[in-house]
């Protein structure tokens, strides 16, 4: 299963060219790479800007306020100033007053036929957004095995020989079963130092400690003290162990310290160890507080102690587990049942460290004795199996949605998210929602109807679907079947084995994620005479590569902010993603905010207009005209976000010369192709939603990102370049710090090297 290779005959920094350094352009140009023709009469079309250049704004219908009058007024007031595109979003917002038009009742179909014909007599292109709510792909009609699901398993322990006939557990409640296998258990399976009865103090005092040992994770301790807490395990002998796992309560925390060993009368620092449950949000993780799992190196000692030396307020930690089993490090990290804490996971957000040598095959299952027996068990789960001799585990996975809701939508709206994973269940969605609007409205009343939009992702991960299976086979050439107990943080065959495995899951993610979810919505859309349009990053838990997500829609967009560092990664990786696969466009939703209501006006905006123009950016979309249903009630309904651009606004009549500014900056930027000196490599290893320069380029060059995807099937070298099959051109290629690649990959990136030299 040897998925990757140490690469040792490539440096960080390749040069693909006879040129030096020094030989390379300077000039940065700023205009995307394009597919199609330029204009023609370029001086005429700067002073005469024609209606295909687009400006686009976020038209957002927020909870229930909506009318006919007022989406015909909205429609008349963005083409007055020049607003010329209009993606409708349906959104909630808990502070803002319901109105009275619910979503999906005859008063609402009637608006939307409303604004659609009218923006067909306006010529305004609309697009709508794929489901109610800005984030992501889902609603009320997605059943529980249509969802994003993730793997989960019970167990039981028998010793056979002896003939089985027992009703297993089911995991979950909503509960599709995948495998019922089998493996021998070795003795030390299920053991872990509370099995020896330690004796538990701390410096300071805890009240409860037996509570960590007591193998009850609804119970526990919490660290309340300023100072770092000193936890000693003290054993009647000696114990050797190979794993820590701590079990928080059900309560965000975070901890961070290290494991202690008393060896030769001295405790020595064995192991350091963070553990981070703070943001509990479904759609950072699906098991919120799950397990922190730590890997160790082999230690054998009568006394042990964990240092907690920083931990946040009112830290709950359930159980203290240390044992003679190995265990794989941070499964749930990298199972996605947690992903990355914050909006920004970086570079290297989920990349680990090997696991430590271990010495023994304590705990560890061999793949080659997990046996599927799945065919023995009945359709209501009752198992009849002649279970051979020896100790056994027997182990039920199946799937469980992740209970991921599309939002902010209005309730009528809010349903389950789709599967990610698969494009029957996508199309599935898109019949149920916008296929619902294309039957009910003429096409006649809605000729202008050419969008179909993903907003950013921000509905979490998912790590299983229907034919996961056999999607792995083909991909990998393994059977993934046993080592499903890895899912579950046991140890197959090895820990660099059990590793491998989970990034091998981690890549089919990602790539099913931008096939059968974006690709997927792209051909059913196509299918109906539309385009998508996305923004192709996840400050969310985000379980793609955001270069092959983006490459797989008509249009990609990325974001930026009126300030702060929104916007700092955003646009980058959509100018990426939109010149490696070829594409014009490269829109931003512009000038969002929070916050300062009626603050911000077009002469303090500009200037960050300008600074993304830099980054590739050449299409503007606005943030965002809320809709107004009454024209008495000024200055208009609104929300904490976004700048107010809509007609109540009292400079929005005055704004069409900072428009036509925006669409000749646009017009612009479309013609010719980008001027990149550097491509940077982001890397194979999944989820990922930027790169990384190192080393970065010194002033008045530009690059791009580049994944391997493009780097195997569109990039090539000719006279002396890095060529992609639309022109655009690249000198050097960077790769980035890191041990470890595909050998095919490695195998093509080694033919260019020796070309070269």
């Amino acid at each position: 299963m040897p998925f990757i290779k140490h690469l040792n005959t490539i440096r960080s920094l390749i040069l693909l060219t006879s040129l030096a350094w020094g030989a390379c352009s300077t000039k940065k140009q700023l205009s995307s790479n394009n597919a199609v023709k330029p204009l023609s009469g370029l001086e005429d079309v700067f002073t005469n800007i024609p209606d295909t250049v687009q400006t686009s704004i976020y038209w957002y219908w927020i909870s229930d306020n909506l009318s006919k009058e007022g989406v015909i007024r909205d429609l008349e007031s963005m083409k007055k100033v020049g607003i010329n595109r209009a993606f409708i979003g349906n959104i909630w917002q808990d502070d803002v007053p319901a109105g009275k038009v619910k979503i999906f009742t005859p008063e609402w179909w009637n608006v939307l036929h409303t604004a659609l014909k009218k923006a067909t007599e306006l010529n305004i292109e609309i697009g709508i957004f794929n489901s109610p709510g800005w984030s992501q792909s889902g609603g009320p009609w997605i059943k529980p095995e249509q969802a994003m699901r993730y793997l989960t398993a019970s167990r039981i322990m028998v010793k056979g020989p002896v003939k089985l006939s027992r009703k297993l557990d089911q995991p979950a409640k909503d509960f599709q079963d995948v495998k019922l296998i089998a493996y021998p258990a070795d003795p030390l399976f299920e053991e872990n130092i509370a099995c020896k009865k330690p004796l538990l103090t701390s410096t300071p005092a805890l009240d409860g400690l037996n509570k960590l040992a007591d193998g009850n994770d609804t119970t526990g301790i919490v660290l309340t003290s300023p100072t770092p807490y000193t936890l000693n395990i003290t054993l009647e002998q000696p114990y050797t162990v190979r794993s820590l796992v701590i079990v928080p309560t059900h309560h965000e925390m975070s901890l961070s310290g290290e494991l202690q060993a008393k060896i030769n009368g001295t405790y020595t620092t064995i192991e350091h160890f963070t553990i981070d449950r703070s943001n509990s949000q479904l759609n950072v993780g699906f098991i919120p507080y799950g397990p922190g799992a730590i890997a160790i190196p082999v230690t054998t000692s009568q006394n042990f102690r964990l240092v907690f030396n920083k931990y946040s307020n009112n830290c709950g930690i359930a159980e203290i587990k240390l044992s003679p089993r190995q265990v794989v490090e941070d499964y749930i990290e990298k199972t996605f049942a947690k992903m990355w804490q914050t909006p920004f996971p970086y570079w290297n957000a989920y990349q680990w460290a090997p696991a430590p040598p271990a010495t023994g095959k304590e705990g560890v299952i061999d793949p080659a004795k997990v046996m599927d027996i799945s065919r023995y068990m009945t359709a209501d789960g009752t198992l009849s199996w002649d279970v051979p001799a020896g100790n056994w585990v027997i182990e039920r996975s199946g799937m469980t949605p992740t209970q991921v809701h599309n939002a902010p939508a209005s309730p009528q709206g809010t349903g389950l998210e789709a599967d990610k994973m698969s494009s029957k269940h996508i199309k599935a969605h898109f019949d149920a929602y916008l296929g619902e609007i294309l039957r009910r409205i003429p096409a006649e009343d809605r000729k202008t109807w050419k969008v179909t939009v993903e907003d950013s992702y921000e509905t979490g991960g998912q790590n299983w679907t229907d034919d996961f299976i056999e999607k792995f086979k083909r991909t990998y050439g393994y059977d993934p079947v046993p080592y499903i107990p890895v899912m579950q943080g046991s140890v197959v065959g090895s820990a660099d084995q059990s590793d491998r495995f989970l990034w091998d899951v981690r890549r089919l993610i990602a790539d099913n994620v931008a096939y059968e979810y974006v690709g997927g919505l792209r051909e059913i859309s196509h299918q109906h005479g539309l385009r998508t349009w996305l923004e192709n990053y996840g400050h969310w838990g985000f379980p793609g590569e955001f270069l092959q997500y983006g490459g797989q829609s008509d249009e990609i967009g990325g974001e930026f902010w009126s300030e702060g560092s929104l916007g700092d990664i955003e646009n980058r990786a959509a100018s990426s993603a939109a010149h490696i696969y070829g594409k014009t466009k490269v829109s931003a939703e512009s000038f969002t905010c929070a916050g300062a209501p009626f603050s911000r006006y077009p002469a303090v905006m500009k200037q960050r207009a300008d600074r993304f123009f830099t980054e590739g950016i050449n299409n503007t979309l606005l943030h965002v005209y809320i809709s107004q249903a009454a024209d008495n009630k000024a200055p208009g309904l609104n929300a904490f976000f976004g700048n107010e651009f809509n007609r109540l606004n009292t400079w929005f009549y005055d704004m069409d010369i900072f428009l036509k500014y925006i669409k000749r900056c646009n017009m612009m930027l479309q013609q010719g192709r980008y001027v990149a000196d550097v491509a940077y490599f982001i890397g194979e290893d999944a989820p990922k939603m930027t790169g990384t320069q190192e080393p970065e380029l010194p002033n008045g060059y530009s690059f791009d990102y580049i994944n391997a995807e493009v780097i195997q099937t569109r990039l090539g070298i000719s006279n002396g370049k890095l060529m992609l099959p639309d022109g655009l051109s690249y000198r050097i290629l960077v790769l980035p710090p890191l041990k470890t690649i595909r050998p095919a990959l490695l195998k093509k990136l080694r033919s260019w090297y020796q070309r070269v030299q």
